[in-house]
């Protein structure tokens, strides 16, 4: 469960930090500076906390809003004007980590030590079935979520991290073949399921029911294994991104809502997902044909739109400076309560 020496480049989404303080952080995204990690409060130790581990009490933190105010209270020194974003980023000090908890090792642990609850073993289970239907070696599989820190309840979902993109897209047919197979311990989320999953996400990312249905419809990232729901996050390797800490740098340029067609859907698959856009277009200002791309730090975008489709899309336009010169927009959603990206039916 826990690495050995790391850096702050060496670690990804999916994986989680410890402070000294033993509040446990989720870690986000690829990039990172060279003394932080950007991470955001998911437990914090509670004398009337809903959740044990070795004989401590965790509350578990819902809600941007919460999590923000907890940690401007606690902790304000993990608020990171960062340079290269022009945003203001919940980063936890590289001295200040105690423990890194590595998806891939908690799962290696489980299959050298066996499970100890059905959570484990379900999630055991489910990656031997991906490793070995894909197939792809074992070790480009996590688990994350509440069992990557010993956290999980007897309701708690399968949360599960494939690493590298090589993984990443040979993981992705295989589990939507199983999907569509009847005789396997896999399915797809009932209307019922969607309908709830709909009303819990509605409020901070305003889709339709009816666009929502659709767009669950064609995705395989999330369902359920032996009826215990599921959701799968495909990452990259910070050393296989274009991107490096400081190149390129980003400088927000507000909010704005826009019309584009898809060019490419690569890199929908991964967290964080892009989209390469063109023939935009923009009610709230002009853009040309320098907005390339939309990208969003969130699985729920992933595999949101496919090449060809024209989609709708409400974020942050930002402006992205290379260190050669090169410059362009893109727009990231996700970022903000009301963000959204839809894809219009064919």
């Amino acid at each position: 469960m826990v690495s050995g020496r790391r850096t702050p480049r060496s670690i990804a989404e999916g994986f989680a930090i410890e402070t000294r303080a033993g509040a446990l952080f989720t870690v986000k995204g690829v990039v990172h500076p060279p003394d932080r990690v950007v991470a955001y409060l998911r437990y914090m130790p509670s004398e009337d906390g809903e959740r044990e581990r070795n004989g401590r009490r965790y509350r578990r933190v819902y809600g941007l809003a919460e999590l923000e105010r907890i940690v401007q209270d606690r902790w304000p020194e993990y608020l990171f004007d960062d340079p290269a974003t022009g945003a203001k980023l919940q980063a936890v000090p590289w001295a200040d980590v105690r423990t890194v908890y590595d998806p891939r090792a908690r799962l290696q642990s489980l299959a050298t030590h066996g499970p100890s609850d059905e959570l484990e073993e379900l999630g055991l289970a489910f990656a031997q079935l991906l490793a070995a239907a894909a197939p792809v070696s074992f070790s480009a599989l996590g688990l994350t979520g509440s069992v990557l820190v010993g956290l999980q309840t007897v309701q708690s979902d399968l949360d599960l991290v494939v690493y590298g993109a090589q993984a990443g897209r040979a993981v992705r047919p295989c589990l939507e073949r199983l999907l569509d197979r009847r005789s396997t311990p896999l399915r797809r989320l009932r209307r019922d399921e969607l309908v709830a999953l709909h009303e819990k996400h509605c409020s901070d990312t305003p889709l339709s029911l009816e666009d929502f249905l659709r767009l669950q419809a064609r995705k395989v990232n999330e369902g359920c294994f032996r009826e215990r729901p599921y959701f799968v996050r495909f990452v990259k390797w910070p050393w296989a991104m274009r991107e490096r800490y400081g190149n390129p740098r980003y400088e927000p340029l507000g909010p704005a809502t826009i019309r584009a067609r898809v060019v490419s859907d690569a890199d929908a698959l991964f967290t964080p997902c892009r989209y390469v856009v063109g023939d935009v277009t923009s009610a709230d200002r002009p853009l040309g044909d320098h907005l390339r791309e939309i990208v969003s730090f969130r699985g729920r975008f992933a595999e949101q739109a496919k090449r060809g489709e024209w989609v709708q899309a409400r974020g942050t336009l930002e402006r992205v400076l290379w260190a050669n010169g090169r410059t362009s927009i893109r727009l990231t959603v996700g970022g903000r309560p009301g963000d959204y990206l839809r894809s219009f039916p064919r």
